[in-house]
């Protein structure tokens, strides 16, 4: 009796073991489908602390998120994930936004070229020589002065409502940018303020362009977010700022149109068509420098990676794949 349960207990570790391994053996065969984990990293930069988003081999080509108004990396906090299993992909926090230092506005002047001198210098500290940059709102202004600086450095871009040409803003919106340029007074800065305002970062940004029954397309977290950054009056004044820069912008676009026509980039536009701000007519107009390019329209509002994540994911890494970015 004793012998035999000695072969009880004997077998049972036996075929105990071989049911880990063999656990073991499936958790590590299915692990592949994990995404990788997403770092929250700190860099110093010329005395300023810039934040950013990391994930994914580094072994891997480099995707770049460079995010809009109002928001920060926050806003790429599900498409990393779904990028990182096969690319090493970074999210930097602009200057003045999100986690990155927020400088006092009275004596530090908030411009797209200071914006793009940190993000050039982060990616540069992380020792990123090329990369893939994917561009939205703010992103593009900030994207298009790095790519200027060197075209070479850029493997693909993607475009989402990320504007380069007149024919995206209609009349009302170029006048908007370039009156918030050249008229000084307090009744406009006061109006650009509002814009900056609970109100206005719900109702005119994030829902602005959703169909009323379907809010639920955009997290609350987004905005959230968001307005935990812009609570200060210097938070908002940075944005002020930066409202009353933009029409640099504007003024820059045959430049970027010059430069996207004579290096023709694989570029990837995914655009949601129902943003009112950055309309489709921008994307459209792409193809007219960018013959080649890959333009997909979605339904979607301005903010298409908060709707249409897992979608524009997918979209971007067969568009990788197939231009062997990989």
């Amino acid at each position: 009796m004793k012998q035999l349960l000695i072969v009880i207990l004997l077998s049972s570790a036996i075929f105990g073991c071989k049911v880990s391994e063999k656990d073991t053996s499936k958790i590590s065969k299915k692990s592949y489908y994990f995404p990788p984990k997403t770092t929250y990293n700190y860099i110093k930069i010329d005395s300023l602390k810039l934040f950013y988003r990391e994930s994914g081999d580094r072994k891997n080509p480099t995707i770049v998120l460079l995010h809009g108004y109002p928001s920060s990396s926050h806003s790429y906090r599900n498409l990393i994930s779904m990028l990182s299993t096969q690319y090493h992909v970074i999210a930097p926090d602009n200057l003045g936004s999100g986690y990155s230092d927020h400088l006092d506005p009275k004596t530090t002047k908030h411009t797209f070229d200071l914006l793009v001198s940190y993000t050039q210098k982060l990616i540069n500290q992380l020792k990123v020589d090329d990369y893939v940059m994917y561009m939205q709102d703010f992103g593009a202004p900030i994207g298009y002065r790095m790519m200027a600086n060197n075209p070479k450095r850029i493997k693909a871009l993607i475009v989402q409502n990320a504007n380069a040409y007149l024919e995206g803003l209609t009349p009302k919106r170029i006048d908007f940018f370039r009156t918030a340029q050249t008229d000084t007074s307090k009744e406009k800065h006061d109006f650009l303020y509002s814009l900056t305002g609970k109100d206005a970062i719900i109702n005119k940004q994030y829902l602005f362009d959703i169909d009323t029954d379907k809010t639920n397309t955009q997290s609350p977290d987004a905005w959230t977010h968001d307005l935990a950054f812009l609570s200060s009056k210097k938070d908002r004044e940075i944005q002020v700022q930066l409202f009353q820069d933009y029409n640099t912008n504007l003024i820059r676009y045959p430049k970027w149109q010059k430069m996207l026509k004579e290096n023709q980039p694989k570029t990837l536009i995914v655009w949601g068509k129902k943003d009112l701000k950055f309309n489709f007519k921008g994307a459209n107009a792409y193809l007219k420098d960018l013959p080649n390019a890959e333009l997909h329209l979605l339904d979607a509002g301005h903010f298409a990676a908060e709707e249409k994540t897992q979608e524009i994911a997918k979209l971007i890494l067969t568009f990788l794949d197939q231009h062997n970015i990989k």
